[in-house]
């Protein structure tokens, strides 16, 4: 029996600031069996790129990213905002709505030429997507897919990313 995901998803107006409708996560983590048809269902999306390791976006996509990675038995790898990886990193700043961050990725955490499917909870305006894409690439990874659990549709979030996109949920921003 599939379970429609879409339904799992709770729903949070005005959060984190009046306007913002926040489509929360916790309700399908803490629904064992949407969760486990979330990561199959991803799974499912990610088989055809044949990853090496799945690389997950701080701080949801790391959910992903590790149940991924144990389905396929391969590496998980942290892209995560920075200061927050010890030891040699390669960072990446990107522009923002209003402003920069910057994403960063451990030095010689895989090595060169693996094939890496990117994961993340959420595409709204693509930005750290597209940034975690090209930090992986520029750190030698063959980066085939990007893949999220919900896309915010009407943004233009996928204009942004170079490489194969796939969600599993769309919602209106």
């Amino acid at each position: 029996m599939t379970i429609d995901l879409a339904k799992t998803v709770r729903t949070i107006p005005d959060f984190p600031k009046p306007g913002i409708l926040f489509y929360d996560l916790a309700s399908v983590l803490a629904d064992a069996a949407a969760w486990r048809e979330a990561v199959a269902q991803m799974a499912q999306k990610a088989a055809k790129y044949q990853p090496e390791y799945i690389a997950g976006i701080d701080a949801r996509g790391f959910l992903f990213a590790g149940a991924l990675a144990l389905h396929f038995n391969c590496g998980a790898v942290m892209v995560r905002k920075k200061g927050k990886l010890p030891g040699d990193v390669i960072e990446h700043s990107y522009s923002l709505e209003y402003g920069t961050d910057t994403l960063e990725a451990q030095a010689g955490i895989f090595p060169p030429g693996v094939r890496i499917v990117v994961v993340d909870d959420l595409l709204a305006t693509g930005g750290t997507l597209a940034a975690a894409c090209h930090l992986l690439e520029r750190l030698g990874g063959d980066v085939r897919a990007a893949i999220t659990f919900i896309e915010l549709t009407g943004l233009g979030g996928r204009d942004l990313i170079k490489v194969p996109f796939e969600t599993l949920l769309q919602f209106p921003a």
